[in-house]
C-alpha cells in the first residue's frame, strides 16, 4: 500500500486518541500467562490493537505448545524474545518458534545463551544466533546468569518476566551496559505492581522467588506513538490534544516531551492528558544520548532536518537491529530531501551538520517495511506536498490507525498512480 500525502490546508488543530502502549501490553500478557495460563490473559479490549500485541496474545491464548508445534511470531521481535524465555522455562513445552524473514535476521543469541546457562534446552534450527529456535521446556532452577544486553533490552526483559517460573529466582549480571535501560526498569516496575519484587540498575537485575498476583495491569496511551504527533505539531505550527497521556508515565519515551521542546513543540499536562503546541524558540543545535530512547530517533531526525537544526544523536548503534536497519534507512530516505546524514563512531552516532543539497524530484520514500520509518516520513508532506510513502501498511505493527488519524487531522492521502490533484493555491 502506497500513499501520496498532502498536508492540511488549514492550521492544524486536532485531538488524537493514541493507541495503548504495546511495550506495557507485552509485559502484561507475559505476566498474565505465567500467573494463570491462557485463561488468565487480559481481554483484547484492554490492550492495543496492533500486530505485535495481537501476535503475542494469539500465541499465548493457545496455551503451551507441544509435540514440536510450529509457533509463528510473524515479524514481532518482542514476541520472539518473550516466548523464547517463557516456553524454555515451562515444563512440557515443545515447539519451534519462527517468523518472517526480517524476524529471522534479528539477533536472539545472547538470550538463548543465557537461558542455556540456566539449563534450558534450546537449539538453532538453521543459523546460530537467530530463529527458528527448537525449544523443549523444562523447570529451570534459576540462579545467576551473565547477559550481553547490548543489542536489545528485551533480552533482560524476557528473562525477568519468566523468572517466577524458576525455582529460586534470578539474578542477571550485565557483561556490558544495556541499551534502552529504562525499558528494563519499566519491566521491574510492572512486575512489582503484580507482586514480584524485581529490581533493576546499571549492573543488572535481581528477581527474588515469587509469583504474580491477578491484579489488573492497565496500559497507558503509548508515548512512542505520541512522538509522531510531537513531530507534526512542530512542523505544522499547530495544536494537538492527546487525551490520557501522562507526564509521570513509567514509559521511557516520555522523554520525547523534553527533547521535542528544543525542536519547537511544547507540552502542557493536565488531568485530562497533554496539550501540544508549537513554539518559535528553537535550538540552533540539538545533541542527545538516545541509548535509552532509540525509538524516538526517526521522528527527531526528520523534524530536525525539516526545521534546519543540525543534530548529533549518540547511543544509536542498536538501530541497526530493529525492524529495519534504521540508521541506513534514515540516511537513505533523508538524502531524498537533500539532507546528508553521517553515521560515525562505529555506528553509535547519527548526525547532520546542516548541509542541504538540491532536491531534484518530489521524494518517493521507502518505508523499509518499518512502522517507525513510515510514520516519521509522512510529515515531510508539510514541507513537500505530494510526497509518497511506499509500504505504508507496515504501521500496523504498532499504530494501525495512524493513517486514519492523519486524515482526521486534515492531511490528505491519495493514490500515487492517479494524477496529482489540484489544491487551493495550485494552478
Amino acid at each position: 500500500m502506497d500513499y501520496r500525502i498532502f498536508p492540511p490546508e488549514e492550521i492544524l488543530e486536532t485531538t488524537i486518541s493514541l493507541p495503548l502502549s504495546k511495550s506495557m501490553a507485552a509485559r502484561t500478557l507475559a505476566m498474565d500467562f505465567v500467573a494463570g495460563g491462557a485463561d488468565a490473559l487480559s481481554a483484547p479490549d484492554a490492550l492495543p490493537r496492533c500486530e505485535d500485541t495481537d501476535v503475542l496474545r494469539a500465541i499465548l491464548a493457545k496455551g503451551l505448545p507441544a509435540d514440536g508445534a510450529t509457533v509463528d511470531a510473524a515479524s514481532s521481535g518482542s514476541a520472539l524474545r518473550i516466548l523464547t524465555a517463557l516456553f524454555a522455562a515451562s515444563e512440557g513445552c515443545s515447539c519451534r518458534i519462527t517468523g518472517t524473514d526480517s524476524l529471522r535476521h534479528r539477533p536472539v543469541g545472547p538470550l538463548v545463551e543465557a537461558l542455556r546457562s540456566l539449563g534450558a534446552d534450546i537449539s538453532y534450527a538453521v543459523r546460530e544466533g537467530y530463529a527458528p529456535l527448537d525449544i523443549r521446556g523444562r523447570r529451570l532452577a534459576g540462579g545467576t546468569v551473565t547477559l550481553d544486553p547490548s543489542h536489545s533490552s528485551q533480552f533482560a526483559t524476557a528473562l525477568m518476566l519468566a523468572a517466577p517460573l524458576m525455582a529460586d529466582g534470578l539474578t542477571i549480571r550485565y557483561t556490558v551496559p544495556t541499551v534502552s535501560a529504562p525499558y528494563v526498569r519499566l519491566t521491574a516496575d510492572m512486575m512489582r505492581r503484580r507482586g514480584v519484587a524485581a529490581e533493576a540498575d546499571t549492573e543488572g537485575v535481581a528477581v527474588p522467588r515469587g509469583t504474580y498476583d491477578d491484579r489488573p495491569s492497565p496500559c497507558e496511551p503509548d508515548w512512542s506513538a505520541a512522538a509522531f504527533w510531537y513531530e507534526i505539531t512542530a512542523l505544522t505550527a499547530g495544536w494537538v490534544t492527546l487525551p490520557g497521556l501522562r507526564g509521570d508515565s513509567c514509559q521511557p519515551d516520555r522523554a520525547a516531551a523534553g527533547i521535542f521542546e528544543r525542536l519547537g513543540a511544547n507540552t502542557d499536562f493536565s488531568d485530562e492528558g497533554a496539550e501540544l503546541s508549537a513554539s518559535p524558540e528553537l535550538f540552533s543545535f540539538v545533541e542527545a544520548d538516545m541509548a535509552d530512547n532509540p525509538d524516538l530517533v526517526p521522528p527527531l531526525a526528520v523534524t530536525a532536518c525539516l526545521a534546519g537544526i543540525p543534530f548529533r544523536f549518540s547511543g544509536v548503534a542498536g538501530l541497526r537491529h530493529k525492524e529495519s536497519d534504521r540508521l541506513a534507512a534514515l540516511r537513505d530516505e533523508l538524502a531524498r530531501i537533500g539532507c546528508p546524514l553521517s553515521i560515525e563512531n562505529y555506528d553509535n552516532v547519527l548526525s547532520w551538520d546542516g548541509t542541504r543539497l538540491p532536491i531534484r524530484e518530489l521524494p518517493v520514500f521507502d518505508s523499509h517495511n518499518d512502522h517507525r520509518i513510515a510514520m516519521a516520513l509522512a510529515p515531510v508532506s508539510v514541507f513537500l506536498p505530494g510526497i509518497v510513502v511506499r509500504g505504508a501498511e507496515c504501521v500496523g505493527k504498532s499504530y494501525p490507525g495512524f493513517w486514519d488519524d492523519l486524515v482526521s487531522a486534515g492531511f490528505t492521502l491519495a493514490d500515487p498512480s492517479a494524477p496529482m490533484p489540484e489544491r487551493d493555491g495550485q494552478q
